[in-house]
């Protein structure tokens, strides 16, 4: 029974002491590009950044062709904006399945986690605006007897 506590200070001795945060490091393979997998909807983003003159291909074509609509190239650039880091680096990426909105949210998801592959600092930033969460709603699937995914046939009583 000599193993009882008899003060409040011996009992603050046995807590562990507390697991550091981790240590986020930069990860760049031997070109100098960061690389990261960003997903939305049903669309995939394979996104490599390097340091350059701001220059964003998808699909080896020019973000201004592929995302024709200015509310998507808005969406793409804002993690960008938001590290302010605009125009510093270029962004080359390939993007599959889903629609249009779809990939653009999916490019922004993988340029906001290449950009903490490449600056870790950057992942207070990125992680307060939003852009490192995955947005994981899809769409719902079709139940049978339904029109849709909840929507029913007309009624008819008779």
């Amino acid at each position: 029974m000599s193993d009882t506590m008899q003060s409040l200070d011996q009992l603050a001795s046995l807590k562990p002491a507390a697991p550091e945060a981790p240590k986020y490091v930069k990860k760049v393979d031997k070109y100098g590009r960061a690389y990261a997998t960003g997903k939305r909807k049903d669309a995939v983003a394979r996104v490599w950044i390097k340091p350059g003159a701001g220059k964003i291909l998808v699909n080896t074509r020019e973000v201004e062709v592929y995302f024709a609509r200015p509310v998507l190239r808005m969406m793409i650039q804002q993690p960008l904006v938001a590290a302010a880091r605009t125009g510093q680096y270029d962004v080359i990426c390939t993007v599959a399945g889903g629609g249009l909105s779809g990939q653009a949210g999916a490019v922004r998801h993988g340029i906001s986690k290449a950009l903490t592959n490449f600056e870790p600092d950057l992942r207070n930033v990125l992680k307060k605006g939003g852009f490192l969460t995955r947005d994981s709603r899809t769409v719902e699937r079709k139940k049978y007897g339904r029109a849709k995914a909840r929507k029913s046939f007309q009624f008819s009583k008779r």
